[in-house]
């Protein structure tokens, strides 16, 4: 696994392994000589306090988040051709927009996701983790990622948008070429490859809104399809459904992965059920599948640097947010380094955002997190890592996530 050593890191790295796996160090050094840190490699100015990250989230006048998620701007001339106007794919999602429009889409959107509603998807997601069990367990082995953490997640995000059983596996693998190509580092001939796989999928739940629009049913496409015309327009209703299949499929999925290595690494498995919605929460902290958001700096934002100097980030700067960062501040977090299933403000953490922009599906995530530690800790109390395995993250820009993870039981 290649590893620079943190220490020696002057900037971020997004082809390096530690970026992902090991970047605290890293992260530490610049709350404390360079808070805010001007990136060459991300071409961005990087918050990395806890304070500061938690004030420009709540902050939408001076930190727009128009346009933030449209990263086609990392991607070769070539493949931008073959995108299209789809380049500007999220344009009008709603973490990538700014009030009025973001408030807007986000009362929209957050019909579909009442607490009755999220409870009511809690016996389901329990039953799918419980099915998967049924066919694996008897093996006693298993790639952790593939087989077992994903699946339910995936299948709940289809139920839950409409998209039929047999559409699953197609969307699911559509998804993963969705988040390597905006989110991941790529050579310019294997982006050319995902950008076409990512406009058939952009047909694909385009052609579903159509049908649910014809022919409404009981999912989250047809609730929003209602809309169309009132309070959203039909690209809405895509990029929206597109964005939240991606969470379903490869955001939670992702958390929980994270979550189980590390509670298998700690020695902290099965976890009691008293613990569950701690451990969910110190999960995310230490090993958020979020490592942070960009924003664009709506005019010159003055913030103290290393030892209180001012530091001035222009207008029309990129910024990242580095929830990574602020998840590990020591002064909010004593002994950031340290797993601990008791630490009274581990929510504190940022992984869901802040502010307006909080994500609407954060209590559906919780309640995911939270059932399937659960189920998989009463169904396989001796689950362990198989020994001798390479534990490697995938390489990103903004996520964490394990391509792999063999288990045993």
């Amino acid at each position: 696994m290649e590893n620079s050593p943190p220490a020696t890191a002057t900037d971020f790295d997004v082809t390096a392994d530690w970026h992902v796996a090991a970047p605290y160090e890293f992260l530490r050094r610049l709350r404390h000589e360079r808070p805010v840190f001007r990136s060459e490699h991300l071409g961005a100015y990087v918050l990395t306090r806890h304070e500061d990250v938690r004030a420009a989230y709540g902050d939408a006048k001076r930190f727009s988040s128009e346009g933030s998620l449209t990263i086609s701007r990392s991607l070769a001339d070539e493949t931008r051709k073959v995108l299209g106007d789809q380049g500007s794919f999220l344009s009008s999602f709603v973490a990538n927009v700014d009030p009025p429009t973001h408030t807007r889409l986000r009362r929209s959107v957050s019909r579909a996701f009442t607490p009755r509603a999220v409870t009511a998807m809690e016996e389901l997601f329990r039953r799918l983790n419980e099915d998967i069990l049924d066919r694996v367990a008897p093996r006693g082995e298993a790639d952790f990622v593939t087989e077992l953490g994903h699946v339910p997640s995936a299948k709940l995000s289809a139920r839950f948008i409409g998209v039929p059983e047999e559409d699953e596996e197609f969307v699911k693998e559509h998804v993963k070429d969705w988040f390597m190509l905006f989110l991941s580092p790529q050579p310019p001939d294997r982006q050319l490859v995902l950008a076409r796989s990512f406009l058939t999928y952009l047909d694909y739940v385009d052609k579903l809104v159509a049908a649910r629009a014809a022919e409404p049913r009981d999912d989250f496409t047809s609730l929003m399809t209602g809309l169309i015309g009132t309070e959203l327009s039909h690209r809405e209703v895509v990029e929206l459904i597109s964005t939240i299949l991606l969470g379903g499929n490869d955001t939670v999925p992702n958390q929980l992965g994270n979550s189980v290595l590390r509670l298998l690494r700690e020695n902290a498995w099965p976890l009691p059920p008293e613990l569950l919605r701690n451990a969910v929460e110190e999960c995310m902290r230490i090993d958020g599948s979020s490592l942070g958001s960009f924003r664009y700096a709506l005019d010159d934002v003055d913030l103290p640097g290393g030892e209180g100097e001012p530091v001035t980030i222009p207008r029309g700067s990129l910024v990242l947010l580095s929830t990574d960062s602020a998840a590990h501040d020591e002064t909010v977090f004593p002994g950031p380094e340290t797993f601990d299933l008791g630490r009274p403000n581990s929510d504190a953490h940022m992984t869901f955002g802040y502010g307006i922009h909080f994500c609407v599906g954060a209590a559906l995530a919780r309640l995911q997190l939270r059932t399937a530690l659960e189920v998989l800790g009463e169904r396989l109390p001796g689950l362990r890592l198989v020994p001798g395995q390479t534990i490697a993250y995938r390489r990103s820009i903004v996520g964490r996530g394990l391509p792999s993870l063999f288990v045993e039981w």
